[in-house]
């Protein structure tokens, strides 16, 4: 799918996106393939707001700068990967409009200590690879329950018709203590169970999104719930539009990640027969799978 889009006053999608190892932003695969047709197919944003796994801390807050700085956040990985830089500018009145529309839950303003980190940068680089966007992130408030999650995602619903594309990125499975690098693009029984019933809540019931935490899998699935928290934000969006979502494309790496990823009121189709496996961690002998931060 190619193409510049364009602008529109209609509703704008929303989608989640699984973005397992950042060397996905150096490598084109299935994965890869179907973030850059879901860009392609979006009308282009007024603004892009992203929830990354990776902007988990114990307040919440927006990226407020003009420039947001590329951040290298993980370990072990080749130099060619800490070299990409993902110059989207900010939007200091736009992350103000976020702050406001969240009332009452307080929303900081971070001028200066965040920016774009790899869950966001690393999926941006192939869905809207011209950086010319404007990004802000939205901190995981580590603080917070899964019920706060999916109703902030709900609150932020009205942006998307003010022309913001809304964006969680994390992995439904996220478990690097349990990797098995024999299982490329295998996932354990436990895994695979979790990420079914995940997408059965997400296509049939999203409203019921925060109560996975009760499946008897998750806590093997999100032994910390930094990557599950961001499908909470597109759960709440797609119950506030009384909408369900849809698989974008799905998988699973290392036995212990899922790779699924989901969109709402997109039309967006991908490639079925694409067999391209996603992209892999380091060397464990060089760096364990839990210290990379993916």
């Amino acid at each position: 799918m190619t193409g510049t889009p364009t602008s529109t006053t209609k509703r704008m999608p929303a989608a989640f996106l699984g973005h397992g190892s950042p060397m996905n932003a150096l490598e084109t695969n299935r994965y890869t393939a179907a973030w850059r047709a879901f860009g392609a197919s979006v009308p282009r944003p007024r603004a892009i707001l992203v929830v990354s796994a990776h902007w988990y801390v114990s307040v919440t807050a927006v990226t407020a700068m003009p420039r947001p700085r590329t951040i290298h956040d993980f370990f072990g990985f080749p130099q060619k990967l800490f070299e990409i830089e993902y110059p989207a500018p900010g939007d200091t009145s736009f992350a103000q409009e976020v702050a406001e529309i969240a009332k009452p839950t307080r929303v900081g303003l971070d001028h200066d200590s965040w920016g774009l980190d790899h869950g966001t940068w690393s999926v941006l680089l192939h869905a809207f690879p011209k950086a010319d966007v404007p990004v802000v992130q939205l901190a995981i408030d580590a603080r917070k329950d899964l019920d706060f999650s999916f109703e902030l995602g709900a609150r932020l619903a009205p942006l998307r018709e003010r022309g913001v594309l809304i964006l969680g990125s994390g992995n439904v499975v996220h478990n690097l203590r349990a990797i098995d690098w024999s299982k490329k693009e295998i996932g354990f029984d436990w895994a695979r169970r979790f990420d079914e019933a995940a997408r059965a809540t997400m296509t049939e019931r999203p409203g019921d999104a925060a109560a996975l935490r009760d499946h008897t899998d998750y806590r093997l699935a999100a032994p910390t719930p930094d990557h599950f928290i961001p499908l909470l934000h597109l759960a709440g969006l797609a119950c506030a539009a009384k909408q369900a979502a849809q698989v974008l494309i799905d998988g699973y790496a290392l036995g212990s990640l899922s790779m699924t990823s989901f969109t709402l009121e997109a039309k967006c189709p991908t490639d079925g027969g694409d067999q391209r496996p996603g992209a892999s961690l380091p060397d464990p002998r060089d760096v364990p799978a839990e210290d990379t931060n993916v």
